[in-house]
Order: C-alpha cells, then structure tokens, then sequence
C-alpha cells in the first residue's frame, strides 16, 4: 500500500482496539508534501465486515460527516488505510461539567444522520424481529447460564420470552432511521472546534429511531442518572418531531416508553456479548461493565407493569451476580 500511494516511508504504532477482530496502527508516513499520519486497519475479511464498512463511510464522508476517509483497500487480505481523526475519545472527557455539552453535538449529529440517510442510496439489513429476538437471546444463552451458572425455572423462562416478545415489538413499533448501532462514548470521537467523528459503524441497519439514543445516554461505559437520561430524550423527540421524523400522534410518554424499553433490548444483548466474548473469545475485560449495564435492566423493570414478572427474575439474578461479583453491590444493592 505504501508503494501505491507514493509514499517513501511508514512507521507502524499500535492504536488501541476494540472487542473485534480488527487490529489498528497509527502510521506515521513521509511523502513528498511532509509528514502525515493516517490508521492501518488489519481486518480478517473471513471474521469482519469490511465492505460495509467501506460503502457506509463512503456514504457518511458524501454527506459531509466526519468518519474515516477511506484512502487504500487491499479487500483479499483485509487491509486498509483510513485518514486518522485522532485518539481523543470522548469516554475519557465526559464528565458532570461536560456531558451537556458533547451529548448536545452527539444528538444533533445523530438527528442528521436520520434525517440524512436514505435506504434507497445506502441499501442495510432491516432490524427486523429475527435479529432483536436473537441478540435478547444472547443474555439466555451466555450471561445466565454460563457467567451466573444459574438455572432458570420454566416460569422463569416464560417471564424472559414474555417480555423479549413485547420489546420487539415496541422496536418494530417505532420509525425506522439508519442506526448505527454503536453510537456510545467509545465511538465517538473528539476533534477541533468541538466537532465528533464517527467510527465502528460497519454494522449500521435500518431500524428503531431510539436505538443510537438509547446507545448515547444510556451507555454501557459510564452512567447518568435516570431522571437526567429522561430529560435528554424528551429534549430529543421535540427535535425529532419538530424535523418530521416522528408523527404528532407520537406523544412524549410514547417515544419515552420507545427509549426505555429499546435500552433493554440493547442492554440484554449487550450483558450476553460481554459473557460470551469472557468465554468464547477469551477477553474477560468486558465482565467489569456488566454491572454498569445490569443495573439498567433492574432500573427500568422496576418502571414498567407489563414488566414485572420479568423483574422479579431480574431481581433475583442480581444477587446471583452481587455474589458473583462483589464490586456490583454499589450498584445493584440499592435497586433489589
């Protein structure tokens, strides 16, 4: 790629990577207009999806969005060149003084992204049933038996697929936007002038206008206060509304319901990808944020009627995973 591009000389540093298979390089390149840096992705194309992540950060570069700028592809072997947006992530930076800030970009741009991106120029999967069902699925299949080695009763299965059915369908219910599916404060980054890049949106489809919300300010990386995340989302569907991307008839306690239950879709997959990525993929660093996300199941449970069965199961889980791990009391101890 180096001799592709012209360029006389290439020293690789390691960037950090993520919970994929991708690997990336900072590379420092001399060419003939001076010194410059842009990111090596080594990504296997037999475990990664790499050509959507190229046709979506095409797209996104088209309509003027700061993602990636795709230089070289080597498609058969899974490498690419991608101008660098920096290493500032906005994990690190978010704090009660600045949250207010960087959320209100955060959400301004995800309104464009939905407001921009049609399916007819960017063709993605459909978020349909299948797939919500499935990802709920991931926290029977590998967070209550294996990280909990905890047996469910049948009335308990029952209370589990009673409510996976019914946030599926709140899903469905919704209008459906491009999301991108990981809109959360590790996949954001910070840039000048208070600008945010985008990255890790490969698997992008179209589906539910509160997923990426939902991902933003209830993220599994850092917490704010429920009434504070509440807030946040009523001030985003009075934008969303006022843009057309949600109907009159669609009232506030609606798209409220929308957000909170889409945060339990996406919060149930998420504790069985970080259980499963523990014991198929032997990175055990994700179990230290099931807590942080386990105590938004707990929370919004706790809300809802048509949820009850489902939270006293959650309840009773909880102590199984304050016994499993100590560190989770501070959380979870107030909300059982």
């Amino acid at each position: 790629m180096a001799e592709q591009l012209g360029l006389n000389k290439i020293a690789l540093q390691t960037v950090s990577g993520d919970a994929s298979f991708r690997r990336y390089f900072r590379a420092e390149t001399e060419s003939p207009q001076g010194l410059a840096t842009i990111i090596a992705v080594d990504s296997p194309p037999e475990k990664e999806n790499n050509e959507d992540f190229i046709r979506i950060a095409r797209s996104l570069v088209d309509h003027g969005f700061n993602a990636p700028e795709v230089i070289a592809v080597d498609a058969s072997r899974g490498f690419m060149l991608l101008s660098d947006l920096g290493d500032r992530l906005l994990l690190p930076e978010l704090s009660s003084h600045s949250v207010e800030k960087h959320y209100t970009v955060a959400m301004e741009t995800l309104l464009a992204l939905q407001l921009q991106l049609k399916p007819e120029e960017l063709p993605l999967p459909s978020y349909d049933h299948a797939r919500l069902m499935d990802e709920m699925a991931l926290f029977s299949d590998w967070f209550i038996p294996r990280y909990l080695a905890y047996t469910l009763s049948p009335e308990q299965e029952t209370a589990f697929l009673h409510a996976y059915e019914l946030l599926a369908q709140s899903a469905q219910a919704q209008p459906q936007v491009f999301v991108h599916r990981d809109y959360h404060a590790r996949n954001i980054m910070l840039l000048e002038d208070n600008k945010q890049g985008l990255i890790d949106f490969q698997d992008a489809v179209w589906g539910p206008i509160s997923y990426d919300l939902v991902s933003l300010l209830r993220d599994c990386y850092v917490r704010w206060p429920r009434e504070q995340t509440l807030a946040w989302a009523t001030g985003y569907f009075n934008q969303a509304q006022k843009a057309g991307l949600l109907d009159a008839q669609c009232s506030e306690g609606d798209f409220l319901k929308y957000f909170e239950w889409m945060g339990m879709q996406r919060h149930f997959k998420a504790v069985g990808i970080f259980s499963r990525l523990n014991y198929r993929d032997d990175k055990p660093v994700y179990l230290g944020d099931i807590p942080r996300t386990y105590s938004y199941l707990l929370e919004v449970s706790a809300a809802y009627e048509e949820l009850t069965a489902l939270h006293a199961v959650l309840k009773d889980l909880a102590v199984c995973l304050m016994d499993k791990n100590p560190d989770a009391v501070t959380l979870l101890e107030p909300l059982v």
